[in-house]
């Protein structure tokens, strides 16, 4: 997809001022309006105004865009960097005042790629979801922030603290941010893609009305062994020709401990060894599989050149490529 620059859309400079958003906004959305422009592309326009207003008028949205829209420019193929947004707090998507939600249409890809975890919200609504104006509720909103993980804690749960960056804008309209320090729970078996809710630590409530709760979405760090799909973990395990030929016993390391391995004999690259519910716990715990692969050792020497030399003419029936020519 093709990263967008809001800034463009409006016609502003990076460091607009929230007033000069909000009239940008007001001017252009009249302009385009489908039900009164006459220009062709009129919908596609206020569309992108739209949901470019909806980035540039929330100081965390925008706060977070600007640190990644920094490195991007308007057109180019864009993909967000792994783990861009962890710790930065951010709340609901609630249609623009000025028109009726459901005007904007539906939010485009790179929208939804970087806010999509902002929708489930106590204090706004959906675009388009009904065509109505959000309503009013003194409950504070919900908040979501990103946190990433190592794996190991989900195998044994943890207490772990976060630092947000919580902004806040001044009665001159300028967003600052200090750092806000919660300590919470990793649950034993928690997944990617799964929530840690926080009751009462998300934004405060009007007029008396309680604050709203903090969901931490959870994602697991790159681990340098492991890898994770859903509650079932993997483990590249590497073995000598002559192991996987002739089967060995060899040790390994798993995110509980190390364990040893029995590798058949006459094992090929790729080949999966299981380990019965040693994945993710739960209720119904994950598997952890060994995929073998093939260790082969370099021809730097007299000796081992000669050693590699000799297999050719012991094996000089083997044709590594038969599977390419459409041979058994």
């Amino acid at each position: 997809m093709e990263f967008k620059d809001y800034y463009t859309v409006m016609g502003l400079a990076r460091d607009a001022a929230p007033d000069d958003i909000k009239r940008a906004y007001r001017k252009l959305s009249r302009k385009y309006h489908p039900d009164v422009s006459k220009e062709k592309d009129a919908e596609a326009r206020f569309k992108q105004l739209g949901e470019a207003y909806e980035v540039l008028k929330d100081p965390e949205k925008r706060t977070a865009y600007d640190q990644l829209g920094q490195h991007w420019k308007e057109g180019q193929e864009f993909r967000p960097p792994p783990g861009w947004n962890a710790g930065a707090e951010h709340a609901g998507r609630s249609a623009p005042r000025d028109f009726p939600a459901g005007d904007g249409g539906d939010y485009s890809d790179f929208f939804e790629s970087l806010f999509r975890q902002g929708f489930a919200t106590g204090g706004g609504s959906r675009a388009g979801a009904a065509g109505h104006r959000a309503s009013f509720s003194a409950a504070g909103e919900d908040r979501h922030a990103k946190i990433l993980i190592d794996l190991e804690d989900a195998y044994s749960g943890a207490t772990r603290t976060i630092s947000l960056r919580v902004p806040e804008v001044d009665t001159q309209g300028q967003v600052s941010h200090h750092e806000h320090q919660i300590s919470f729970s990793v649950p034993k078996g928690i997944r990617a893609g799964q929530h840690i809710r926080l009751a009462g630590q998300g934004a405060p409530g009007v007029g008396g009305g309680g604050a709203g709760d903090l969901y931490l979405d959870v994602e697991f760090k790159p681990h340098l062994l492991y890898r994770v799909d859903q509650r079932d973990v993997y483990l590249d395990l590497p073995v000598a020709p002559w192991e996987a030929a002739l089967g060995a016993n060899v040790e390994a390391p798993t995110p509980t401990g190390r364990v040893e391995v029995t590798v058949p004999p006459g094992s090929a690259a790729g080949r999966k060894l299981r380990l019965k519910g040693r994945g993710l716990p739960g209720s119904t715990p994950g598997d952890f599989y060994f995929v073998l692969q093939i260790a082969v050792p370099a021809a730097d020497s007299d000796s081992g050149k000669a050693f590699y030399e000799s297999m050719a003419r012991q094996f000089n029936t083997f044709k590594p490529r038969a599977k390419l020519e459409g041979q058994p």
